[in-house]
């Protein structure tokens, strides 16, 4: 029993060993032959792969050689073509080369026959020109032998009577220019006046403005001649008053029921008309409330000067002006010059200007702006020292306004040279508005001295004989003697008198200078 069970334990203990033992060996053997089977099937893989690789070599070595020489062929068929094309154009080539050549023969035979002929003409030329200097030879000699017996006869030397000659050529040229100019300024003025008139014609019908007298004083209407020692107060009081507030005169004198306000400032003067009809309507007149009415009167003409610069802005369709150019603008309401209103003046102005613009092509917007404002300066130039027009140019200045306008600004009265169409524009517009018959006057003094003025230059010219200035001196009429003072001389006169008359007088419009030359044969029968 104990045998048994020792054998069975060596045999249940070695027998499982080895059968794990023979089990290895097997497994062994069989993953040995899995994998040479795999390894065969690889290599087998591996070898047809190669040979698929090779066979499809061959067959791109074969296509590119195909299409090599396909590509091959069609280049060589290309080249063969243009080879082609080159060898025509070359033989078309050859061909115009060779009838150019044959032209050029031609050519060349018919200039050497042109020679010949040149040559033959040459020694004929040359033949007759030695025909001629021997001709000129003796003309010369013909020449100097009658020109010595002219002398002889008429008893002076060559110089002599050529200097003659050229004197009497000159005065004949003179005259012939001097005719010529007549004709041809006759024509242009004639021209030039049609188109001036219809041009002056149409902007003028188009823009007519109501005109006043100048006047330095204003007169109030009173209630009764009591008012006026109110007015005066005790002592002189309010009258004192009024004027230390307003800086205007009151002249209280015999006139029934009217005070006369005098001052050379228009709006002092108006800023006076309002506090004294307020005064008179109120009553109450004394230091204090002299004071309170005039600063009202003052706000109120503000209010008016503002109105009266932005009414002509719109009046004449011009914007964008400066606020205190349209203040300065409006204060012109109260400027007269020469009995006109300078505000109504500047409407006009702008008006014709811009009409005038339209018609010639000219810039309407900046001929309307500087009509408008080419009288600026007088607004200011009781305040400011200087003329009108340098105190416009500075005023325009100094609130930025276009370099143009100030330019017509400074031209309009010929104070630099106009540069610009538009500053003759607006120039002619500010004379024709200034001009009109009704638009101005003047005193009487001023206008005796202008007519004085123009009879004395016209009588300090040589050869003149009366002066007379006519039409309200609008016109100057010049009388010369005759055996003095021939046509061409009468129309020099003419132009440098109308050019002394514009360098020594100022006058509104334009002055006709014109010159008279009368001839007359008297004789008596017997």
């Amino acid at each position: 029993m104990t045998i048994l069970s020792s054998v069975e334990i060596v045999l249940y203990t070695i027998l499982p060993i080895v059968g794990l033992l023979v089990g290895a060996v097997v497994g062994i053997f069989a993953f040995g032959a899995i994998q040479k089977k795999k390894l065969g099937d690889a290599k087998q893989t591996a070898n047809k792969m190669v040979e698929d690789a090779v066979n499809e070599v061959k067959e791109m070595r074969k296509n590119a050689a195909r299409e090599s020489k396909e590509e091959l062929a069609k280049e060589r068929s290309e080249m063969e073509k243009e080879l082609r094309d080159k060898q025509a154009n070359l033989s078309r080539s050859e061909q115009r080369i060779m009838q150019r050549e044959e032209n050029l023969d031609k050519k060349e035979q018919s200039l050497d026959k042109k020679a010949d002929e040149l040559e033959q003409q040459k020694n004929s030329l040359a033949q007759k020109h030695a025909e001629a200097d021997k001709l000129k030879a003796e003309l010369d000699k013909a020449n100097s032998k009658i020109l010595d017996e002219i002398q002889h006869v008429a008893g002076m030397t060559k110089d002599e009577a050529k200097s003659q000659l050229i004197e009497a050529i000159r005065d004949e040229a003179k005259h012939d220019a001097a005719k010529m100019v007549r004709e041809i300024d006759a024509e242009a003025k004639e021209e030039a006046d049609k188109k001036a008139q219809k041009i002056v014609a149409l902007a003028v019908q188009r823009c007519a403005v109501d005109h006043s007298a100048e006047i330095t004083v204003s007169t109030v209407a009173l209630p009764n001649d009591e008012m006026k020692g109110r007015i005066i107060g005790r002592e002189g009081r309010n009258i004192r008053a009024l004027e230390t507030a307003t800086g205007c005169d009151l002249i209280i004198d015999d006139t029934p029921e009217a005070v006369v306000l005098s001052c050379f400032d228009p709006i002092r003067r108006e800023i006076a008309r309002i506090a004294l009809e307020k005064l008179i309507s109120d009553g109450r007149i004394h230091p204090g409330r002299i004071e309170d009415l005039v600063e009202k009167a003052k706000k109120e003409v503000d209010v008016k000067v503002k109105e009266a610069g932005e009414n002509a802005m719109y009046e004449t369709g011009v914007f964008g002006l400066n606020p205190e150019l349209v203040r300065i603008l409006g204060r012109l309401r109260f400027r007269t010059s020469y009995g006109q209103n300078v505000l109504r003046h500047s409407i006009e102005t702008s008006n014709l200007a811009g009409i005038m613009a339209a018609e010639l092509g000219a810039n309407v917007a900046l001929c309307k702006r500087a009509g408008l404002l080419h009288d600026i300066g007088k607004a200011l130039d009781h305040e400011i020292d200087g003329t009108h027009v340098s105190i416009g140019v500075d005023v325009a200045k100094k609130y930025k306004e276009n370099p143009a306008v100030i330019h017509c600004i400074a031209a309009h009265h010929n104070d630099i040279e106009p540069e610009t169409i538009e500053a003759v524009i607006v120039q002619c517009s500010d004379a024709i508005s200034g001009a009109r018959p009704g638009a101005r006057r003047e005193s009487l003094d001023n206008y005796v001295k202008r007519l004085e003025k123009l009879e004395e230059i016209a009588n300090g010219y040589e050869g003149v004989e009366k002066a007379f200035a006519v039409q309200a001196g609008r016109e100057v009429r010049i009388i010369v003697k005759p055996e003095v003072i021939d046509d061409v001389k009468a129309m020099f006169m003419s132009k440098e008198i109308a050019k002394q008359i514009e360098q020594d007088m100022q006058y509104p419009g334009q002055i006709k200078v014109n010159v008279i030359r009368e001839t007359r044969a008297v004789e008596y029968a017997k």
